[in-house]
């Protein structure tokens, strides 16, 4: 069974997903963890469960969802993994954290890339990577067909779906991601967003205003 721990991050209040199955491995999803006292609530939750991160996975590399990659890197030693259309705002992750008045430090490269298909693995669990453009290049969302849970990351939301005036964004795109690639799975499938509440698939074919 995927147990499923959400964080709420930063000034843009991400949802952090901590995944563990019973064991002492863990996999951490858009680690967001901008301030000091918020790496000590990741870091407290991880020692007092008595996991070890072994991977960290973002769904896409806007400032807010990869803030505390550095503190994982530093802390236990593990990189992260992006889909390869996200090199632009690995690039340019200083000027775009700039506009919103961040000051990030080193920037580390990726220790891995995510591709469409690929599976992660956690325990007995896996998580297929889906390739979503539409919000970003290099969006991906995570789907554990066993579990019926699906992480979304900001293509879609209760009720919403990412907004696609940002660099690469194209609602053209996202929403044929969406119809195409997430739609399908389903209805019942559990949907964990970026920010906010959890939702189904089934909810938002029937309910989402942009779809």
């Amino acid at each position: 069974m995927l147990n499923v721990h959400c964080f709420v991050f930063n000034d843009f209040q991400v949802n952090t997903y901590v995944l563990e199955t019973g064991g002492e491995e863990c996999l951490i999803i858009d680690c967001g963890c901008q301030y000091p006292n918020e790496w000590a609530t990741l870091k407290k939750f991880l020692v007092d469960k008595a996991l070890k991160p072994i991977d960290s996975v973002h769904t896409h590399f806007h400032i807010d969802h990869m803030q505390g990659y550095p503190f994982l890197y530093e802390e236990y030693g593990i990189g992260y993994k992006v889909h390869p259309s996200s090199k632009l705002f690995i690039d340019l992750a200083s000027e775009f954290a700039s506009v919103f008045g961040i000051k990030l430090g080193k920037i580390y490269p990726p220790t891995g890339f995510l591709e469409e298909g690929d599976i992660l693995r956690l325990g007995e669990i896996s998580l297929e990577v889906i390739y979503t453009p539409g919000h970003a290049d290099g969006s991906v969302c995570f789907y554990s067909k066993e579990e019926g849970i699906l992480f979304t990351g900001d293509v879609l939301f209760r009720d919403s779906i990412g907004r696609t005036d940002l660099p690469t964004g194209n609602f053209d795109k996202l929403k044929d991601s969406i119809v195409r690639k997430l739609f399908v799975l389903p209805p019942d499938t559990l949907v964990y967003p970026g920010h906010g509440p959890s939702t189904t698939l089934g909810y938002e074919m029937a309910n989402n205003p942009f779809i």
